[in-house]
């Protein structure tokens, strides 16, 4: 990935948004890891289409007594080549980054929270920068 900003929208447009106004989107209320995990996965789901966010929860006996769905414990989020793991276990967070194509994962990499945040931002520029659709889902995303 570039390191360089890239504008999201029309080039030159004064609308036009960029990654590090959807990363600083996208570490909102990061100090707390449960409900920052939530919100994201939450907000991805409901701005991505289905097959390119993968949810899996832990739910505890009360979570099942209350109706409650339970704590986000792996957010995988996949665009394009590009699949971005999120786990969480007991206040430790590990990122992952990989390059897969056609299901083969090709490389894969270890990240901190700032860093899979700033892949992720980018990876959904770049889609869209390419994708009209994408773009209202991200615009959806950033209000």
């Amino acid at each position: 990935m570039p390191d360089e900003l890239v504008p999201v929208g029309d080039a030159g447009g004064d609308d036009g948004m960029d990654v590090e106004l959807l990363a600083a989107a996208l570490r909102r209320d990061s100090a707390d890891l449960d409900l920052y995990a939530k919100v994201l996965s939450v907000n991805l789901v409901d701005s991505l289409p289905s097959d390119a966010v993968r949810v899996e929860r832990k739910r505890t006996m009360a979570d099942r007594m209350a109706g409650r769905e339970g704590a986000v414990t792996n957010l995988d989020v996949a665009l394009g080549e590009l699949r971005l793991a999120l786990r969480i276990d007991r206040g430790r967070i590990v990122g992952e980054v990989c390059k897969e194509v056609r299901g083969i994962v090709l490389s894969r990499r270890q990240v901190g929270l700032d860093e899979w945040i700033a892949a992720l931002a980018q990876a959904l520029a770049e889609t869209a920068a390419s994708s009209a659709r994408a773009r209202e889902a991200l615009e959806r995303f950033l209000t």
